[in-house]
């Protein structure tokens, strides 16, 4: 289940969209905050600039030193709310430690939330709003799913990790009842010492616990989907929550490399070019 062609296919619809806003007089603008210095993190935002890049979106990279402080952090955000030229930002998640990712997502304009992980748009998400912005990760992996003909409606799907950009509103996600959902979610992670019994019956499997193949075959249903959603840095290595043994078992398994993190970046700036497209007073499309 390679990402490219889901991301391939977002990033032209959003190519298009942009050019529509530019015809009308209208610039996108996508803004990052990165704080501190992680190799990784600044190449996820790399990513980020590029595909604004190819489709014409304006972006704004906001750096935070490591040494600065909280204050500093939120002095940005309030900069970004205030800017008029930028239409949607995130925060990088992880953030080092001595700051407060989530006082600063709490501190985003939600109508300016790229990332949909503002405590009010993390809301309307979990009543089935559609109108506000939606986690991209989560995002990304229901559009493989869909791409790919992965049953989703009716069938049974273990999430392996409960974090807050990935595990926890990925299962508000696919359980709510709606097109590409509407499936029986149970959430798992590595405070419980049986979960690998709850994933052998699972007709979807999703790793988001940031632990390095921690999904071996013997864990996996025979046919099942295994999507690798968490990752982890070792040098300049990404390893995936789901060992790529796992391919031998599942029918359908996502790439170490090339999988959920293409589609997350296509999804953050289709968020962006639907904030926009609002902002304009446009109707985004469905």
């Amino acid at each position: 289940m390679p990402g490219a062609p889901v991301a391939d296919a977002v990033l032209a619809e959003v190519t298009g969209r942009v050019a529509a806003l530019a015809a009308g007089g209208k610039t996108v603008g996508l803004a990052t905050v990165l704080v501190g210095d992680d190799p990784s993190s600044a190449r996820y935002v790399a990513k980020k600039h590029e595909a604004c890049e190819q489709c014409g979106i304006t972006s704004v990279d906001v750096r935070i030193p490591a040494g600065a402080a909280q204050a500093d952090l939120m002095a940005a955000i309030a900069e970004l709310n205030a800017d008029a030229a930028v239409d949607g930002y995130i925060v990088q998640h992880p953030v080092p430690a001595g700051f407060d990712f989530n006082a600063a997502v709490s501190a985003m304009d939600p109508a300016k939330d790229s990332d949909g992980l503002h405590p009010t748009n993390l809301g309307l998400l979990a009543l089935g709003d559609t109108s506000a912005p939606r986690p991209c990760t989560p995002l990304g992996i229901q559009a493989m799913l869909a791409h790919y003909g992965v049953p989703v409606a009716g069938r049974r799907v273990v999430i392996v990790g409960r974090g807050p950009t990935l595990g926890r509103p990925l299962s508000m996600l696919l359980s709510l009842k709606e097109p590409l959902a509407n499936a029986a979610v149970t959430v798992v992670h590595t405070g419980v010492s049986d979960w690998a019994t709850m994933t052998l019956v699972a007709d979807i499997v999703v790793g988001a616990a940031g632990v390095p193949n921690m999904i071996t075959p013997e864990a996996i249903r025979p046919g099942a989907c295994v999507v690798g959603g968490g990752l982890t840095w070792e040098g300049r290595r990404a390893l995936s929550d789901v060992d790529e043994s796992c391919g031998d078992v599942a029918g359908w398994i996502t790439p170490r490399l090339g999988g959920v993190g293409v589609t997350t970046v296509a999804m953050l700036l289709r968020n962006t070019v639907a904030i926009a497209e609002r902002r304009a007073g446009l109707a985004t499309p469905a």
